[in-house]
């Protein structure tokens, strides 16, 4: 995987808009709280990790479902202006765009979301959606994304360099021929059991068929692991938190692009960590991603700090 690739990196899954209030502490029932700080952005996790790609540098493109009303155009717009391709998102009259109210509470550093689920994702199959699919470099899923990328009639999934968001669950999923498996520590122990050492939950994902294995745990940073190679632990990077909302989201799009321009996957996920701890410095989990553009030229010079 240290080998860089050329060519489009395609995030497949939800989008949405989210609406976003920073308060002390959540609201009481019939309350009027006056917030700190409030924004508007757009989010979801494939749309997000496909930001996080482009301000690598990467050249990424989204799809998914939307709806032809204002929130839907607000989301394209904001995913042109960061340089990603949206040719490829289905634009459907007959649903509304996922949207979302989310309540970040400072004093305890969580938060809470009311939302609008995101339409299923599904895509006619031929035209822009499947060219992409069939002729980008790497196609990364989230939970909604994975079914698609699993039932699309024809495909041959061996072709694909895939990687996966795992930090949700995922019906009927297994890692078998998936290059690049990302779940969070919490979603192997579910999977696998919570008597396993970390090492050994990361070996299970590796017999049951994944090239690689990204584990991440919040503030304990993450665990990598391929083949039969030992584990390895990259801590986490500190952080000035506002909110770790779409934390994870960047997370998994600076990995993809640090992993497609060439970077052994431990610096990589090193890579991956900086750029979501930075992400944590603002409200919204967009515009906090620094611009970074790696490069193949200049991967090699990368190291975790």
């Amino acid at each position: 995987m240290s080998q860089p690739s050329s060519g489009t990196l395609l995030f497949i899954g939800s989008a949405t808009l989210d609406s976003i209030a920073l308060v002390q502490d959540y609201p009481a029932a019939d309350s009027r709280t006056v917030a700190t700080d409030f924004t508007t952005a757009g989010g979801g996790p494939a749309a997000t990790a496909a930001v996080a790609a482009a301000r690598a540098g990467a050249q990424a493109a989204f799809a998914g479902v939307i709806g032809t009303d204002e929130e839907g155009d607000r989301i394209i717009s904001g995913l042109q202006a960061e340089g990603v391709d949206t040719s490829a998102v289905f634009r459907d009259p007959g649903v509304k765009t996922g949207a979302s109210v989310i309540v970040v509470s400072k004093a305890t550093e969580s938060r809470a979301i009311v939302t609008r689920p995101v339409p299923p994702v599904s895509f006619p199959a031929e035209g822009r959606f499947r060219e992409l699919l069939e002729s980008s470099a790497w196609v990364h899923v989230d939970h909604l994304g994975w079914s698609v990328v699993a039932n699309l009639p024809g495909l041959n999934h061996g072709n694909l360099n895939l990687s996966v968001d795992a930090g949700n669950p995922i019906p009927s999923f297994s890692p078998r021929g998936v290059a690049l498996y990302v779940p969070t520590i919490e979603r192997l122990r579910a999977d696998y059991g919570d008597h396993h050492s970390v090492a050994a939950l990361l070996q299970k994902a590796i017999d049951d068929g994944a090239s690689a294995v990204v584990a991440t745990a919040g503030s304990e940073g993450a665990w990598v692991k391929t083949g039969h190679t030992d584990a390895v632990h990259v801590p986490a990077t500190p952080a000035t938190i506002v909110s770790t909302l779409g934390a994870g989201d960047v997370y998994h799009g600076a990995l993809l692009a640090a992993v497609a321009a060439g970077l052994p996957l431990v610096d990589a996920a090193a890579f991956a960590g900086r750029t979501a701890a930075a992400s944590c410095g603002r409200l919204d989990g967009r515009s906090g991603i620094p611009h970074q553009n790696i490069t193949p030229a200049i991967a090699s010079n990368l190291t975790p700090s």
